[in-house]
């Protein structure tokens, strides 16, 4: 695929692989943007919007799209940290998956306590950046200079073996579950940042003219990230008991509230947050509510 394919279409870049990937695929998938991707090509054309998806690696993301031609882009909030480009870029919406924490991890037989501890000692990581600058501070207030201040190293991977392979005393990692660090022996003392994936766009306009396209797909995207985040719930309750009730479902501005045959009696139906919806259930049924029922969201606008 030529340059000129590209011309005047709004570029939107992919992880193409890696802990995103999947995610962002079913994101695409939500917002209606389709494609095809042939084997081995890393950039495709929509079949139904003027758009072209770029399949990058993460950490280029926020390059490309803070100093060249992409418009938008899906990337972790830590690799735009780690880039320098958060001058560069506007984070447009937090998009509810890829959470972690980059997180300083030593050995736990270690006397390693605090990053204090680790201050002028070895510590390896794939955030290059964020450690020095995490470490540089520390070590100025501890006054640290030259060959005393602490030794950050990079690796592309396996950086959470670094301290069992005796290259370092501590680490600077991504911890999702920390299943992985506890399988090599490691415990987090201090957590540097917590980070999710983002959707982002240049912080310059670069096509006025595409402007409405990537409202347009911003506006689908916080859709899809909105209806996972949320359920609706619905159930009935006596209008007596009613103010009790919707001040357990407010609703995002207010619940939608319908008379039922029987006398004195409502039905209410309001949107409320997935991550609560047990602890919900059990407060409407504490001040009075009945058939009480969850139906999950495909899709939003909100």
């Amino acid at each position: 695929m030529n340059a000129e394919s590209l011309n005047g279409r709004l570029l939107f870049a992919i992880p193409k692989k890696g802990r995103l990937h999947d995610t962002c695929l079913e994101l695409l998938a939500g917002a209606d943007i389709r494609f095809r991707r042939h084997h081995r090509l890393d950039v495709c054309l929509s079949l139904n919007h003027n758009l072209a998806l770029v399949f990058l690696p993460a950490s280029d993301i926020p390059s490309f799209v803070g100093k060249g031609n992409v418009d938008l882009g899906i990337a972790g909030h830590d690799v735009i940290l780690e880039a320098e480009m958060q001058n560069y870029v506007e984070e447009v919406l937090r998009l509810n998956f890829g959470k972690c924490a980059l997180q300083i991890q030593v050995p736990e037989s270690s006397h390693y306590k605090s990053a204090a501890d680790l201050a002028g000692k070895r510590v390896v990581t794939s955030f290059e950046v964020l450690a020095g600058q995490y470490f540089g501070k520390i070590d100025d207030q501890l006054n640290l200079v030259g060959e005393n201040r602490t030794k950050i190293e990079y690796v592309g991977g396996s950086v959470e073996a670094a301290c069992s392979l005796g290259l370092a005393d501590g680490i600077v990692d991504l911890v999702e579950s920390g299943d992985t660090m506890r399988a090599a022996g490691l415990h987090a003392i201090e957590t540097i940042l917590l980070t999710e994936a983002v959707l982002i766009k240049s912080s310059a306009q670069k096509h006025s003219e595409l402007e409405p396209l990537i409202d347009m797909i911003t506006s689908r995207i916080a859709g899809v990230v909105a209806a996972s985040r949320h359920v609706i719930c619905q159930y009935n309750i006596p209008r007596s008991k009613l103010p009790s009730a919707t001040l357990v479902t407010p609703g995002r501005r207010a619940p939608t509230i319908s008379p039922l045959e029987e006398e004195n009696w409502v039905a209410v139906s309001s949107m409320v947050e997935k991550k609560n919806i047990a602890t919900i259930m059990d407060e409407l049924m504490k001040v009075g509510a009945e058939d009480i029922l969850v139906f999950n969201l495909d899709n939003c606008r909100v």
